[in-house]
């Protein structure tokens, strides 16, 4: 008996040295544990699960993509501020060629740079006339034409005060009909007298033409005056650089003219700017197969 009792109390002593490890089933029975499930989760919780990092995930790869494409962005940008520059940088390269050379070659070759300034200055506006009049329909070779005729009438007229051909004929005049004016004063008188006729029949002429009385009378002054002033430097013995210049002013003035004359005559066609600028074939197009369809659908069908 007193052996028994002994192994008893050694088996106690024994136990109360051993650490006490739960095992796993009792870990997982005991509900006081945080860790305790009552049941499994259900399909739809898991299928929502499922769903929320899925959403996670496509979210995580959008961020990422946003973030890339800003970066990929902030790229472009710098290279096309730095393209725009340098295609900038080019324009202005070509503009100082061009303006420099014409500069350039009004000094050389006409003495002054203020030709070179007035002549590219109604050069660039012959060109903006021209791109407007091809775009309300007229031909290029139409305004080719009239190019080709205002340089004509430039090249007579630069030819005729290059060599002072109309002060050689004015003086020739007033020695034979104004002896008593001084001589160096004789060809401007002739000059002036005779333009002013001319201008006062061109004024005339456009007066029958005007609407009103002031019109009339405008132009009638206006061609006088613009007579006298076409005789007055046309009398003058102005020299070959200074006469090619104004005759080349004549000429980009007249194509300027010319193509206006060419606009005003032959008018706009709306027609025509209607054709070429608004869809009819796709209109008529669409509307031939809406037609189509709607006889191909049953009756009753709303179209």
């Amino acid at each position: 008996m007193s052996v028994t009792r002994a192994l008893v109390s050694s088996g106690r002593a024994a136990a109360r040295r051993r650490p006490t490890t739960p095992n796993r089933s009792t870990t997982l029975d005991d509900r006081s544990n945080p860790n305790y499930a009552t049941s499994p989760p259900g399909l739809r919780a898991q299928i929502g699960s499922t769903k929320d990092a899925g959403i996670r995930l496509v979210m995580a790869h959008v961020d990422l993509a946003k973030a890339e494409a800003k970066s990929i962005g902030g790229e472009l940008a710098r290279a096309a501020a730095l393209g725009g520059i340098a295609l900038t940088a080019v324009l202005f390269a070509g503009i100082f060629v061009v303006v420099g050379t014409a500069l350039f070659l009004a000094e050389w070759l006409l003495g002054s740079i203020g030709w070179g300034v007035l002549h590219g200055i109604i050069v660039m506006i012959g060109i903006a006339v021209a791109c407007v009049v091809a775009a309300l329909g007229i031909s290029a070779a139409r305004i080719g034409q009239a190019l080709v005729l205002a340089l004509l009438a430039g090249g007579v007229v630069a030819l005729l005060l290059a060599f002072a051909l109309p002060n050689r004929l004015y003086a020739t005049i007033g020695d034979s009909a104004l002896p008593g004016i001084e001589p160096g004063v004789r060809p401007l008188v002739v000059g002036v007298a005779v333009f002013a006729v001319v201008g006062l029949l061109v004024g005339v002429a456009g007066a029958l033409r005007a609407p009103g009385g002031a019109g009339r009378a405008g132009s009638i002054i206006g061609g006088v005056i613009g007579g006298a002033l076409v005789g007055a430097v046309s009398a003058i013995d102005i020299g070959p650089q200074v006469g090619i210049a104004i005759g080349l002013t004549v000429a980009y003035t007249a194509w300027i003219a010319l193509m206006g004359v060419d606009i005003a005559q032959a008018g706009v066609n709306m027609e025509t700017l209607k054709t070429r600028f608004y869809p009819t074939q796709t209109i008529d197009t669409s509307k031939e197969t809406l037609a189509w369809l709607q006889s191909r659908m049953p009756p009753g069908t709303a179209s």
